[in-house]
């Protein structure tokens, strides 16, 4: 399948700050534009997402706890397992820069974008990733402070600094919706460049101060290896738990995939900006396994979501909800990237919501 453009982008930007990092002035030039951007992707953030839909989406509470104990509870617990990966597989910083990882909130945007192409809940998706940010900006510090202890370089100064950063923005937007929403949303694909432009920003920056420090001769080829391999496995054992995790509990089968693509992956955007408080000068190694974790979970996740919108049981649904009547409706929805949005409670969500996607995650 071929490679995201903008994956590739991301590794012409750490090729660039190999070759030409930011030094000196530049480098502070750099690192207040980085956190500027960030900053501006959060209060679009907030101006894109409808109060109402977040009050709405609360209805479905289990699903939003089943997601949020996934991002929060079982990740970290997995993160903590490959402690005994170190030395043989993993070098102490590796090992912390994965643990920070399994601490990071999920993706909203690319979870949106599969739980719509597999036929999922796509509301319930837009509610978790969200809902998951938010917690994000004050769980992951905490979190990170708990469990990477004085090697996070966390303090109460790091978490006022993220909360100004992310949340506050946020916030901004929201308040400010009233009167933005309707640009911002015209504008959707001029702005979502901007998105993703911000994030290069902030790995351009990060990988530059990781060169002028001299770090990366801490990495070897055969340790880059043995870190893919144990994503690998984090990534097929957290899809494994949330599909079949989600069926125990009893959800249908659009809430399972929204579970499954919200509760699996980790957002480089709220992610890239933390680490940049967190650890400072190092923060460059330590976003080196989300970066990877990052185009590993959308590889595998487009080729799920693809043969999950063809398997026996969505067709199965597409013939029931055909005979009932509601089937051609759902089926467009689906085709024109909408998503499907299941009985019950978040019908009280409106269909149109899937357009309104955040910040690319």
């Amino acid at each position: 399948m071929p490679i995201d453009p903008y994956i590739l982008l991301l590794l012409g930007t750490v090729g660039l700050a190999a070759l030409l990092p930011a030094r000196g002035d530049a480098a502070d030039v750099a690192s207040g534009a980085s956190t500027a951007a960030i900053a501006f992707l959060f209060f679009l953030y907030g101006a894109r997402l409808s109060t109402r839909e977040a009050v709405d989406g609360l209805r479905h509470w289990r699903l939003h706890v089943t997601v949020l104990a996934c991002t929060f509870v079982i990740f970290p617990l997995l993160g903590m397992a490959t402690r005994g990966l170190v030395p043989v597989i993993l070098t102490d910083p590796l090992h912390q820069g994965l643990l920070f990882l399994t601490l990071v909130p999920s993706t909203v945007q690319s979870s949106i974008a599969f739980t719509s192409i597999a036929r999922g809940n796509v509301p319930a998706a837009i509610c978790a990733g969200s809902f998951s940010s938010l917690v994000g900006i004050v769980v992951t510090p905490l979190l990170a402070a708990a469990l990477l202890g004085s090697s996070g370089g966390f303090s109460a100064d790091s978490l006022v600094e993220i909360v100004l950063q992310l949340l506050v923005p946020f916030v901004a937007g929201q308040v400010l919706r009233r009167w933005i929403g309707g640009f911002v949303t015209r504008h959707k694909k001029v702005l979502g460049y901007v998105d993703r432009g911000s994030i290069l920003l902030v790995v351009y920056t990060a990988f530059s101060e990781g060169m002028v420090q001299g770090i990366w001769h801490q990495v070897s080829p055969a340790r880059l290896a043995g870190l893919l391999a144990v994503e690998a496995v984090l990534l097929a054992v957290m899809l494994t738990l949330t599909w079949y995790g989600s069926k125990a509990l009893r959800f249908d089968r659009a809430d399972r995939i929204a579970i499954q693509f919200a509760g699996s992956k980790k957002s480089l955007a709220s992610g890239l900006p933390m680490a940049s408080v967190l650890f400072g000068a190092h923060a460059s190694l330590a976003v080196l396994p989300l970066m990877l974790f990052h185009q590993m979970q959308l590889m595998v996740c487009a080729v799920i979501a693809k043969r999950r919108s063809h398997d026996p049981e969505a067709e199965a649904e597409s013939e029931r909800d055909t005979a009932s009547g509601t089937g051609a409706e759902k089926d467009s929805e689906a085709e024109t990237g909408t998503g499907t949005v299941a009985a019950g409670p978040r019908d009280a969500v409106s269909r149109s919501a899937a357009d309104r996607q955040a910040p690319s995650r």
